[in-house]
């Protein structure tokens, strides 16, 4: 990764703005499509269609890194990066995370969002409840001058005080031509401690939470991560644009602040 901060000017943040709305639009359509009984591989060919087809855009995940779909779709124990199957049925009891990225014009949005099952258990639904406001937590302290340390300590401390831990292998990042810039946005830390925000910048805050302890290891597919202790995980994810008052949510399917986004 170039370790060189991208500040964007205003006709980039024009184009990610749009980028970021079509992306919108996928979670809109996924809104109404992802139900029990349907594979995560049918998720991933109507995301694929629908970006291309209806949005004249494309999956920026499909063959980034020689990655072949245009979806992660994490169940339950997954954290993040799992792979689409179409032996993989969502049951009525599930938790389902989508991570969708999305090119537009040379420019690269990103975004996931955690889909519950109709009869998913209370624990469940607290921890996809908890993902949520820890990603709106962290995405409230951007603005000029606070430093990335303040989103990764306000992350932990609200997970940890739900009785949560956080992951920690993976992190947010700079985003815009390229889908993994700098810098990186840790989901823990200290406050005061780190780059200081700029406005123009661009990245993404995407915690993951566990019901359990923080470890995760890639299972033997090469891109699945999973909690080590099989219990559920969770993660929330935006494209967040630094403005010169305060934060742009780029990827909100709400107005921009709500906390539906």
């Amino acid at each position: 990764m170039d370790r060189t901060v991208h500040i964007k000017n205003a006709q980039e943040i024009a184009q990610m703005r749009t980028a970021g709305k079509l992306l919108a639009q996928v979670f809109d359509m996924l809104d109404e499509f992802v139900i029990p009984g349907r594979s995560t591989m049918e998720i991933n060919h109507r995301v694929e269609d629908f970006i291309v087809r209806t949005l004249g855009a494309r999956p920026a995940s499909k063959g980034q890194y020689g990655y072949p779909y245009a979806i992660n779709s994490s169940v339950n124990e997954v954290a993040c990066h799992g792979v689409p199957a179409p032996e993989q049925i969502l049951s009525e009891t599930d938790i389902l995370n989508l991570d969708v990225t999305l090119e537009h014009e040379g420019f690269i949005v990103d975004c996931s969002k955690n889909y519950l099952m109709p009869n998913a258990d209370a624990a469940a639904r607290a921890l996809v409840s908890a993902s949520h406001q820890a990603l709106w937590a962290g995405i409230r302290q951007v603005r000029p001058g606070a430093m990335l340390g303040d989103i990764g300590y306000t992350i932990q401390r609200f997970a940890e005080s739900h009785g949560y831990s956080v992951v920690r292998e993976y992190c947010g990042h700079g985003i815009g031509r390229e889908m993994h810039e700098a810098p990186q946005v840790l989901h823990y830390g200290l406050p005061n401690r780190g780059l200081t925000l700029r406005e123009g910048m661009v990245f993404t805050i995407e915690p993951i939470l566990n019901l359990g302890g923080d470890k995760v290891y890639t299972r033997q597919d090469g891109w699945s991560v999973a909690t080590s202790d099989n219990q559920l995980s969770a993660q929330s994810e935006h494209t967040v644009l630094v403005t010169a008052t305060g934060y742009e949510v780029l990827t909100a399917q709400h107005p921009i602040g709500s906390p539906a986004a």
